[in-house]
């Protein structure tokens, strides 16, 4: 049975409501200016910048960069509940996936049956990384916070010990989205080694 007007605006408010908690969960990577850990509405909004301004890079020639908005936008509304994992933490990374559909099911499904069905959908699309939105959906996800660590001298990077051959491995997806970036990655991380933000492979 389907929601009737009023009720369906209510769910859609209420979801909306519940993802202002995006704007609590801190990442590992720093702003550029203050240096303080940013959050993930911020890399959020970051991320659907790059998807504008860099989406003439992606492999595909027929990208639909409105589905790759959808997906950046609400692909970290898990960590709500789920917390942000950092990337590097190979022993919280266990069970993430896990962890993430849970709290898929719980904050999408605050939405209309229908709504709560496509936002499920895009994020099932971005985790499987097979169609061409995904794939530039991660290589954006991957190249945001390098190039802050980049642009804050090392960043989470020093933090936590990362070396330039982990790194590499990261952002590795980068070029099944986007050739272009993955080159321009790689230059990245070779001149943060050079200037010492980014230790050289043991």
């Amino acid at each position: 049975m389907n929601d009737s007007p009023a009720a369906r605006l209510i769910r859609q408010v209420e979801f909306i409501a519940e993802c202002d908690k995006l704007k609590e969960i801190f990442r590992q990577t720093f702003n550029t200016q203050s240096r303080r850990p940013e959050n993930d509405a911020e890399h959020s909004w970051h991320l659907c910048l790059c998807v504008i301004v860099l989406a003439e890079h992606a492999n595909s020639r027929t990208l639909d960069v409105l589905r790759v908005l959808k997906m950046v936008i609400i692909h970290d509304l898990v960590e709500i509940d789920a917390g942000d994992t950092f990337a590097y933490d190979t022993a919280a990374v266990v069970g993430q996936h896990a962890r993430e559909c849970l709290a898929a099911d719980r904050i999408f499904g605050l939405l209309p049956a229908d709504q709560a069905k496509d936002f499920r959908t895009l994020w099932d699309e971005f985790e499987a990384r097979s169609t061409p939105e995904a794939k530039f959906a991660h290589a954006v996800d991957r190249f945001q916070p390098m190039l802050l660590n980049i642009r804050t001298e090392g960043g989470s990077w020093k933090q936590h010990g990362v070396t330039h051959d982990r790194a590499q491995v990261r952002g590795a997806p980068i070029a099944e989205g986007a050739a272009a970036l993955g080159v321009c990655i790689e230059q990245l991380l070779r001149e943060a080694v050079a200037a010492g933000h980014l230790a050289p492979k043991p």
